[in-house]
């Protein structure tokens, strides 16, 4: 086995597609088209890091295991992520597996990184236990530090009317009257945008977010990018996305971007017309595309991302935690950009102390 640190995507072997095609089964933030377009839109002044360990015994460079991360100027590693991402972990093949994890943390411990912060961690992410007992070995001081709570639902089999009536019975009311209220006083119109259609209709997505109470949509080019990566086709004839818009009028009142992936479905993009918020577009809206992914897309997941917000409850069933995990090395942990490390890993934990 051998250690090789990429700086760009096209470096890796294509052999590396088959962990990824693993990976995504888990979690669309596992999949190559997501990290892909992260590299594409948020590296700024970054650099690209894919540590990797190839099989060199066989001579055919078979990839075993990525680990996706950004380097900055001061020699700190990052995960690649966004703040929409709800789990990082590193990609790793089934085999011999402390084997391959020894090689990759030789071989991070060899790169000129002081410290490397990855996030956001499951904590029962047997991955990411392993990798860690690996780097304390290598000699790096680990940490845990909570970042935030994820909302996600599990499906068991059942149906959209299956789903709705285990919801609060509040919800299902205001949900029904907000409808009939709609329709009687201005008549509406749900249309649904799937795969490569919804670039097409990203305008009406951004005319509904500026006319919500968020303003202006600060990730643009970064949407922009990801719709385009992920409403490619795939094997299956279908891309990931799908964009839900509801029409008053023909104006777009109300609008959602979620991803669907190996039946899991991750809910990316709410907002709605602050004027139409007397008739619960956004709740109407929601409704819709649950029924879609639960009944036709036939998801057995589906993740709220980030956040404790109380609306999500009344969607969602259960609620994980995410961590940040920090890896210093203790040779090098006076190096200037500890310093900065340190507060921010302080400022994590500040963050936590208040939920």
């Amino acid at each position: 086995m051998k250690f090789v640190a990429y700086t760009d995507w096209s470096q890796l072997p294509e052999s590396a597609n088959a962990l990824f095609a693993r990976r995504e089964k888990d979690s669309i933030f596992f999949s190559r088209r997501w990290l892909e377009s992260l590299t594409a839109t948020v590296l700024d002044d970054q650099d690209l890091l894919l540590a990797c360990v190839l099989d060199g015994d066989t001579g055919q460079n078979n990839v075993l295991a990525v680990l996706p991360l950004i380097k900055t100027a001061t020699n700190t590693g990052y995960a690649l992520r966004h703040r929409y991402t709800t789990h990082y972990s590193l990609l790793l093949a089934d085999d011999d597996q402390q084997q391959i994890l020894t090689c990759l943390a030789h071989g991070v411990s060899q790169l000129p990184l002081h410290s490397l912060l990855l996030e956001p961690v499951a904590l029962d992410d047997s991955r990411m236990l392993a990798f860690k007992e690996v780097m304390e070995t290598a000699g790096y001081s680990c940490e845990y530090v909570f970042r935030f709570y994820n909302w996600i639902l599990r499906l068991h089999g059942q149906c959209y009317a299956q789903y709705m009536a285990d919801r609060p019975s509040r919800l299902r009311s205001t949900i029904s009257r907000k409808q009939r209220k709609l329709e009687r006083e201005h008549g509406y119109e749900i249309r649904l945008y799937v795969g490569q259609e919804v670039p097409s209709f990203m305008p009406d997505y951004y005319t509904v977010y500026t006319a919500s109470w968020k303003a202006n949509e600060q990730y643009v080019s970064f949407l922009d990018g990801v719709v385009a990566a992920l409403s490619t086709a795939d094997s299956s004839g279908q891309g990931w996305s799908r964009l839900a818009v509801l029409y008053v009028r023909q104006q777009p009142v109300a609008a959602q971007l979620w991803f669907v992936l190996h039946g899991k479905a991750n809910i990316f993009r709410l907002a709605y017309d602050e004027d139409w918020k007397a008739y619960s577009p956004g709740s109407i809206l929601t409704s819709y595309l649950m029924a879609y992914v639960i009944d036709t897309d036939k998801v057995q997941e589906i993740d709220f991302l980030s956040g404790n917000d109380a609306y999500k409850q009344d969607w969602m069933s259960e609620r994980r935690e995410r961590y940040a995990l920090s890896f210093t090395n203790k040779i090098t942990a006076k190096h200037p950009s500890q310093k900065y490390f340190e507060s921010f890993k302080k400022l994590f934990s500040l963050r936590s102390l208040k939920r």
